[in-house]
């Protein structure tokens, strides 16, 4: 009897050392790329500087990453993000700047702005059954034209140097405020998602929709609110984008979509492996911008940031497949 409890008391904690490998070895592997660029470039990478920098100017891909991560959570993509992200920016630009209006109220313009583009969404998506990959493909060259046409294919200065102020002048220990900003609305996310029925409703909903529907979930409501804050988000990312560059620019913001979603796949290997997660997401976002910038200090080619960018795309699709144990995926 005691053998068979030993046996089983190892064979338990052996399980629970794997769960948290799983959960954190993201952060592990962080940490040690860290460590390797800090060795090869001790006097530029391992500053606080360099991380300072680093931490504001990928915090709209961290929004990005947050925002794919809702309609996915509840089983739609959403590819436009990072054209919304772009038409946001330029709005901004284009009534600032040109008309001169106040930034406040082109603020608000922004966000109704991406209320409109999830309603959109929805309707194509919910009501027309259109498939939500056609939709926001679509939408994504729509609104790259409608970009070009309203900035004539220029970037625009000279944006409101109280967002700008807002998003990488005031800093907290050190960092800009952008930063924190990512952070706020991943915790707000995390409390929704781990904690509120809305979050266990939009889990059901990409678990299976018919289950949810049968069990009293409005699922159409929920992919509707999935698809609206999923644009309202890539709204804000515009938000502090413009704030972050001080201007906008028309054609930089699609560069953050493949990024987000490998950031958004990666994170659904760790913290809470086999979900879609706010922390996830945040914590795969800085770990491909590490990558990414310290591979770009050590002098390395432009187009390696695409390799890596899809490598690291298709790598985290399959682990997260791996982690959930070879299921069907949840998403699509």
């Amino acid at each position: 009897m005691n053998d068979t409890a030993n046996t089983a008391s190892h064979s338990s904690s052996r399980r629970h050392l794997l769960r948290l490998f799983e959960r954190y070895a993201l952060l592990l592997v962080w940490a040690i790329i860290i460590a390797l660029f800090s060795l090869a470039m001790p006097g530029s990478f391992f500053t606080w500087g360099n991380f300072s920098i680093m931490f504001a100017s990928y915090a709209p891909a961290a929004l990005l990453a947050l925002a794919i991560i809702v309609p996915l959570t509840a089983g739609d993509y959403d590819l436009s993000v990072g054209a919304t992200l772009t038409l946001s920016a330029s709005t901004i630009g284009v009534l600032n700047v040109w008309h001169e209006m106040p930034i406040l109220l082109v603020l608000l313009i922004v966000i109704l702005l991406g209320v409109v583009v999830g309603l959109v969404h929805a309707l194509f998506i919910i009501y027309f059954r259109v498939p939500s990959l056609v939709v926001t493909l679509g939408s994504t060259s729509l609104m790259s034209g409608i970009v070009q046409w309203m900035t004539n294919s220029s970037t625009i200065g000279g944006i409101d140097n109280g967002l700008i102020m807002a998003a990488v002048g005031y800093r907290l220990f050190g960092i800009p405020y952008a930063f924190y900003y990512a952070l706020l609305a991943a915790l707000i996310m995390w409390y929704i998602f781990d904690y509120m029925p809305l979050g266990r409703r939009l889990l059901f909903v990409g678990r299976g929709r018919e289950v949810a529907r049968l069990n009293g979930i409005s699922v159409d409501k929920v992919r509707v609110g999935a698809l609206i804050m999923s644009a309202v988000l890539s709204s804000a990312a515009g938000i502090l984008y413009a704030g972050v560059l001080g201007s906008a620019d028309p054609y930089s913001g699609l560069n953050f979509l493949l990024p987000a979603f490998a950031a958004a796949f990666l994170g659904a290997t760790t913290i809470q492996p086999g979900r879609f997660n706010p922390w996830g997401a945040i914590l795969a976002v800085y770990f491909l911008a590490t990558g990414i910038t310290g591979l770009s200090m050590l002098g390395i080619p432009l187009w390696v940031t695409n390799v890596f960018n899809g490598g690291a795309l298709i790598l985290a699709v399959t682990i997260s497949q791996i982690t959930r144990g070879r299921e069907a995926s949840d998403i699509g």
